[in-house]
């Protein structure tokens, strides 16, 4: 379950990031950059509009027929965008939909690790299954720009297409869903709305807004800081990349490290201290133009990244089987709202304050969501 999980959120995942990898190849081609941002954009929009709807039909109909049905939406999306490949409005639409449909493996691919994987255990289940993330970018990163130089755009959907509609038939063999008790013999306080009764996913979802912001200004901006600072373009990405791979490993030992503590929101609150202590050091190594800037910004990463299964694991956890599907849409639906507006919003302040003054200011967010993080875990197991 946990490897048809993470197989089937990279494949997602490799389907929303390959359009901005497109934008070089379109640019070059006469598609204006604007618009060619627009169509990078296109995907992380249409998830935005249904990750919660795919929640709430993953609560109502179980995960195998929502990630292996929805994988099979988005072969069709990509191939859709593959025939409309030369109209620019075809395109869009067909990357919108592919955005749609691929957002069902978030929420479905997290809620079957939740439901299969013992509390104890869940911890580092997801960490593995957050992996999937990086996973699919990196795939992304390394086929879609050259396969779209050599061969056009019909070439680097290929492996989109592909991937999608190989794990949609491994899912609707392979992935059972989770032993659940029916709605009618649960107790009704599992049933009833966890948005009503209590405040504890609210504040989970605003400290994740929060600590997305740090998360994304890294990744977008961390290339662009590094070249400031006289390194090589290609040099800093490599160095990104590195820096992002680690990221992802760190999230697996955050999650081991909330299984032995018994607590996600322990470790969340120390990840958010963290978080703003790495952001101000950064504005101290920009001012300082210590040598030593790379290694900061490698463990920046891994810190502002740390925090995504903590969050991800307690929400399910504290929805409960009935609503976790739901939640975990709402969850998603934030944080890519927040991280949408990091490239524009940090961009503005870079442009007019600086990379020092804008790491200080983006340092402030973990500690305004420190007050946020619940004192302590809720769960409907």
């Amino acid at each position: 379950m946990l490897a048809l999980g993470v197989g089937a959120q990279a494949a997602g995942t490799l389907v929303v990031s390959a359009p901005a990898l497109l934008i070089p190849y379109l640019h070059a081609h006469g598609t204006p950059l604007p618009v060619a941002g627009l169509l990078a954009a296109a995907p992380t929009f249409g998830m935005v509009l249904t990750l919660i709807a795919w929640g709430a039909v993953t609560d109502r109909f179980g995960e195998r027929v929502v990630i292996a049905g929805g994988l099979v939406l988005t072969t069709l999306a990509v191939a859709a965008a593959w025939v409309g490949a030369g109209d620019t409005v075809l395109l869009g639409l067909a990357f919108l939909a592919a955005g749609m449909t691929s957002a069902s493996t978030n929420a479905a691919s997290g809620r079957v690790v939740v439901g299969w994987f013992p509390k104890e255990r869940r911890g580092l289940a997801m960490g593995i299954r957050q992996m999937s993330q990086p996973l699919g970018v990196t795939l992304a990163a390394v086929t879609v720009p050259q396969l779209a130089e050599a061969s056009g755009i019909r070439a680097a959907l290929l492996l989109p297409v592909v991937l999608c509609a190989v794990l949609a038939v491994l899912c609707a063999i392979g992935i059972v869903n989770p032993p659940r008790a029916s709605r009618a013999a649960a107790p009704a306080e599992h049933v009833a709305n966890p948005y009503r009764s209590n405040g504890f996913l609210w504040r989970v979802h605003a400290v994740s807004v929060l600590l997305v912001v740090p998360q994304f200004t890294l990744s977008t901006y961390g290339l662009v800081w590094l070249v400031g600072l006289g390194w090589s373009t290609g040099t800093a990405g490599l160095l990104v990349g590195a820096a992002q791979f680690v990221g992802a490993v760190g999230r697996i030992a955050v999650g081991a490290w909330s299984d032995r503590a018994g607590s996600r929101v322990g470790p969340l609150r120390i990840v958010a201290v963290s978080a703003a202590v790495v952001m101000g050091v950064l504005a101290l190594v920009d001012v300082t133009h210590l040598a030593v800037g790379a290694v900061f910004l490698v463990v920046a990463t891994s810190v502002t990244v740390a925090d995504n299964g903590l969050a991800y694991t307690s929400v399910a956890e504290a929805a409960g089987p009935f609503w976790s599907g739901r939640a975990l849409g709402a969850q998603n639906t934030g944080q890519f709202i927040a991280a949408s507006a990091v490239g524009p919003g940090v961009g503005a302040l870079v442009a007019t304050l600086g990379f020092a003054a804008s790491f200080s200011i983006v340092a402030v967010l973990p500690l305004l969501a420190l007050p946020l993080v619940p004192r302590a875990d809720r769960s409907r197991d």
